[in-house]
């Protein structure tokens, strides 16, 4: 089985200034798109804890399931990656509650997509979290040299550095359940 590995790094920025940006690289407008996903924990164990993610993406009456991995570095979202099309996601949603997995939350954005090869630069409007954009592209084998060209890219477009390695369900988990003072 071929494993693939999305690389991908997520920052904060100000869409304005990323549209300018990346007029100037001659990137590919691909279009806009309206997502919903619907992340599950398992019964078996705590995706929290594993740092895995098992979610639906709701499109029409079908869908796309997606199983995460584990994250395989210290500085980005690189992980493995596993989907599937689905002809009826709330049929799948019901398999799933059967076999014990649960509901943990809803994620819904907007996301205006460009190609700037080999990436995919997204910018995300987050429903309760604000505005960001990801830097992705997959790879079949070492990753290493496309997240160096990732980085590149970030600094291109004038995006800072330092990137965010929680995911959208993360960080909304987060903001619902602030820590203790």
């Amino acid at each position: 089985m071929r494993v693939m590995i999305e690389v991908e790094l997520k920052v904060r920025a100000d869409h304005a200034q990323v549209r300018r940006a990346l007029q100037r690289l001659g990137a590919q407008p691909l279009g806009v798109e309206w997502d919903e996903d619907l992340y599950f924990n398992a019964p078996h164990r705590d995706f929290r804890q594993s740092d895995e993610a098992l979610r639906i993406r709701v499109r029409g009456r079908g869908g796309i399931l997606t199983y995460k991995g584990p994250k395989l570095d210290p500085g980005s979202k690189t992980r493995e990656e596993l989907e599937v099309e689905v002809r009826d996601w709330q049929r799948l949603r019901d398999i799933l509650l059967k076999l014990g997995f649960g509901e943990v939350a809803w994620v819904r954005k907007r996301r205006e997509r460009f190609r700037v090869d080999p990436f995919v630069v997204a910018l995300d409007l987050v429903e309760g979290l604000g505005e960001f954009v990801e830097v992705e592209a997959e790879s079949d084998g070492p990753f290493e040299d496309l997240l160096t060209r990732a980085k590149e890219l970030l600094r291109s477009l004038g995006l800072p550095q330092e990137t965010i390695r929680r995911s959208y369900l993360e960080l909304l988990l987060e903001r619902e359940q602030p820590e203790n003072i």
